[in-house]
């Protein structure tokens, strides 16, 4: 067992640091010119309390601040991986690329889809929340309580609609993982690629006793 050292752990924390500042940095830059717009075109918005206008900013940026920072961890410490481990990481993203260069351009969709479906699933309620928030707003002649309603029917339409569309592309997931699920055999590579490194060292060993003994 590999323990980290001093400068791994130092490298570890700068780069969680780094996504942290990444995923918080980006989400304030959609989130404030968004809720500034909002504010400026949108009477049901402008007549929110500012306390829940900020935890609607707190909503986006504090999972865009986790995701990074450890997504940026993560890349740091695949990037110090190295012997069995290392070999067998690439090996598996050979055989990735390989499979996805197979694809045919539906099945790279449809792929692609199920690896990021929950992405998908919040992207397209955000968008027809502010589909529907606008044409609500447009409405001259429904008062600004009624466009709240109205709006809030709308919110909680999508959001059911969201509900099962996450049940349906879940299930569909799982029924594939089921037909095709293999038997995990990483720890076998690991072993494999310890041996060769093994058989490499006492090569080496072997080939240099002759010159020792010579010289």
């Amino acid at each position: 067992m590999k323990f980290a050292t001093e400068e791994e752990l130092a490298g570890h924390h700068a780069a969680t640091v780094r996504g942290a500042i990444e995923g918080t940095l980006g989400s304030l830059a959609v989130t404030l010119p968004a809720t500034w717009y909002l504010n400026r075109r949108w009477p049901a918005f402008r007549a929110l309390p500012p306390q829940l206008k900020a935890l609607g900013i707190v909503l986006i940026v504090a999972p865009c601040y986790a995701i990074q920072t450890e997504r940026r961890g993560v890349e740091y410490d695949e990037s110090t991986w190295t012997g069995a481990a290392k070999a067998m990481l690439d090996d598996n993203e050979r055989k990735e690329e390989s499979r996805w260069e197979s694809l045919t351009n539906g099945q790279k969709m449809k792929d692609w889809a199920m690896r990021n479906q929950y992405k998908i699933i919040l992207g397209s309620w955000a968008a027809s929340m502010a589909i529907a928030g606008t044409i609500v707003m447009r409405n001259r002649y429904q008062s600004t309580p009624q466009k709240i309603v109205q709006a809030r029917m709308w919110a909680q339409g999508l959001t059911i609609g969201v509900l099962i569309a996450a049940g349906v592309l879940t299930q569909t997931q799982r029924q594939q993982a089921h037909d095709n699920r293999s038997v995990d055999h990483s720890w076998a590579a690991i072993l494999e690629e310890q041996q060769k490194e093994e058989q490499e060292i006492q090569l080496h060993l072997t080939q240099a006793k002759p010159q020792t003994q010579s010289a």
